[in-house]
């Protein structure tokens, strides 16, 4: 049976003739959650399908979609494969650049939109997308100004299935095949615009398989959708697992409303992005500086006691009762059964902050052109510092051309990986070597465990101009476990020591700057405050005390903006881009080795809405061992 359910949509009219009034997907509307059966899902996309087809979506086609994550998305995508035609999703956030670049690489001949949002950015595109012939939206607010013969409104779309039967879209559904392209989906594009990873449906389904045996799942399970569909990971969870182990998948009312509607939920499994672990430790801890002081001392007292019983491999049943499980159940993770990280590194420190809280956290690893995970920690086995073991026998993990340290480039081969780059043999062929491994860019090694350790990009690796070498993105992750860190750029490739670039956590500082009476206005004016750089530099020096005095960060100032994808400088998985980062802040780089204490900026900054606003300030440069520095500059 496994052999003949080979797409997702074959998988889909499996589910609904097995398990027809068995939940599948729910989603919060107004408050309410409402729940969408296997039938119902497998009626609605055989209408997307059909209309699909009246549109002339053929095989070979390629259909767009961009939006918050809803069922309407999910099933969109599950249609467009019953059409035989490829699925490219769009992340919601992403400008009109962005969109025009996807759509006309990709040919993209319809796109299903959420809402007026998504059109705007579509329809100001006018020509520049010329392989679109049609948006279709489901929110009709705000819609009815627009005159664009290409708009379809989702009661018109679906009027179209009723030229079609329903024998119709079965004969469609048998003739899929899982060695097809289904999914075209963005890799990361740190360095550049985002390739597009070519994903067969048969490859999709049996990766899941082999994920299940690792981390099994079935239908008692819940799952809440709130990473971005287009990422591969959430492409895996939300369509893939969910159609093969029939596991729930709940789609929150919004994303600010994502961590109330979990706990209604209760979710048994969580996949989350380390921004996002990173984000829910730094809010637990701003909401202890408003605390009282003897629940500030039970916090501390309970974290204490779970990392002292971390370390010996237990839980203590103590901090359980004082703290955890009162926290675990504000947080809707009192009913986990397993959660995960993945997508990038996530800091030890907020690794152990969960795990001694009892979240059953693993970490996984991988890249989208491996259909996403590969490797993960066993559930007896969980080390902070790695990312586990591979999934099973099939996955081949080695580490290439080792150094003395056993520390070389990661290569890796599976039996369910992608079928190369869209319209780009070039990149296939210099990614894939004739053995057909992927070459990943990343740097790593094996411990004495047989556990994979990822240290960061090989080409972002660095050495000071003293011969040490640093890991980036490790020390990035250390600073951006402090509640205060948002975003942390580490400089000092050939460079005589260590600086740091960072951008403060508005929400949680000026709450913090609010207790301490401290007047403000803006993100600029509150990253400038004395009392601001104060506060950052003890976090700062804390973290200094256990880096090795190679690696420990000499200076440091607040940047006047926070980081953005917008802006070039982030992917929209919130991986730093550093070349733009090199490129756009150069002059503040080049100062800050210049040993000058203070830096004038004089800039204009665009926001997505079109407005500009001008940023005048003076960036102060601290340095945290100044005598040190000045016994080094008279040598």
């Amino acid at each position: 049976m496994t052999e003949t359910l080979d797409t997702l949509p074959k998988l889909l009219a499996h589910n609904a003739a097995n398990w027809p009034d068995e939940i599948a997907l729910r989603e919060k509307d107004l408050g309410i959650w409402n729940a969408i059966s296997w039938a119902q899902y497998n009626d609605r996309v055989r209408q997307f399908a059909l209309a699909m087809r009246q549109l002339g979506i053929v095989q070979g086609d390629v259909v767009a979609l961009i939006g918050d994550n809803r069922p309407d998305w999910v099933m969109g995508e599950v249609a467009a494969h019953a059409a035989g035609a490829m699925s490219l999703g769009i992340y919601r956030d992403a400008l009109d650049a962005e969109i025009e670049y996807l759509l006309t690489y990709a040919e993209a001949k319809l796109v299903l939109a959420e809402d007026e949002e998504q059109v705007d950015k579509l329809l100001n595109l006018g020509d520049r997308i010329p392989s679109v012939r049609h948006i279709v939206y489901f929110d009709p607010r705000g819609m009815r100004k627009y005159d664009d013969p290409r708009l379809l409104s989702e009661p018109d779309f679906l009027a179209l299935a009723a030229q079609s039967t329903p024998e119709d879209y079965d004969r469609m559904v048998a003739e899929t095949d899982g060695d097809a392209v289904a999914v075209l989906c963005t890799t990361s594009g740190t360095t550049a615009n985002p390739k597009l990873a070519m994903l067969g449906g048969r490859a999709l389904i049996d990766h899941t398989r082999a994920y299940l045996e690792v981390d099994p799942k079935d239908s008692s399970d819940e799952y809440v959708s709130v990473l971005p569909l287009p990422w591969i990971m959430e492409q895996i969870y939300a369509v893939g697992k969910s159609l093969v182990s029939r596991m729930k998948v709940n789609f929150v009312e919004e994303p600010e409303t994502m961590m109330h509607d979990m706990r209604e939920i209760g979710p048994t499994f969580v996949l989350l992005a380390p921004r996002v672990w990173e984000q829910v430790a730094a809010d637990v801890r701003s909401r202890m500086m408003d605390a009282s002081r003897f629940k500030n001392w039970m916090f501390d007292l309970g974290m204490r006691l779970g990392r002292q019983a971390l370390d010996q491999g237990k839980q203590s049943a103590l901090a359980r009762a004082i703290l955890f499980r009162a926290l675990s159940d504000r947080l809707g993770f009192s009913r986990l059964k397993s959660a995960a990280t993945g997508g990038a590194a996530l800091g030890p420190d907020t690794f152990r902050f969960f795990l001694a809280m009892g979240v059953p956290l693993r970490q996984l690893y991988g890249q989208t052109e491996l259909l996403g995970a590969y490797t993960i920690h066993t559930q007896s086995d969980v080390d902070f510092d790695t990312v586990g073991v591979a999934f099973n026998k099939d996955v081949q993990v080695r580490v290439d051309q080792p150094d003395p340290n056993g520390v070389g480039e990661i290569v890796t081969r599976h039996p369910n990986m992608f079928a190369g780059y869209y319209k780009n043999e070039e990149a296939s062929r210099a990614d894939i070597n004739e053995a057909g491994e992927m070459h990943t860019g990343d740097a790593g090694y094996f411990n004495d465990q047989g556990h994979l350790v990822v240290i960061d990009r090989i080409k972002d690796l660095a050495t000071t101009s003293l011969g040490d070498r640093f890991s980036p993105q490790f020390l990035e992750n250390k600073l951006k476990f402090s509640p205060f860190v948002a975003e942390a750029v580490i400089l000092g490739d050939q460079r005589p020591y260590l600086a740091a670039m960072l951008c403060i956590r508005f929400p949680i500082v000026s709450k913090w700057a609010e207790k301490k009476r401290i007047a403000f206005t803006t993100y600029t004016d509150l990253s400038s405050r004395p009392e601001v750089y104060g506060q950052i530099q003890s976090e700062i020096e804390a973290i200094n005390a256990t880096l090795p005095a190679a690696q420990r960060i000499r200076k440091f100032l607040l940047l006047y903006k926070e980081l953005d994808a917008d802006d070039g400088e982030l992917t929209r998985t919130r991986k730093v881009r550093r070349g733009v980062i090199n490129d756009k802040y150069g002059d503040i780089i080049e100062a800050i080795y210049a040993d000058r204490d203070a830096i004038p900026v004089d800039t204009t900054i665009s926001f997505q809405d079109g407005t500009t606003q001008r940023i005048k300030t003076v960036l102060r440069v601290v340095d945290l061992a100044p005598a040190e520095h000045a016994a080094q500059a008279a040598e």
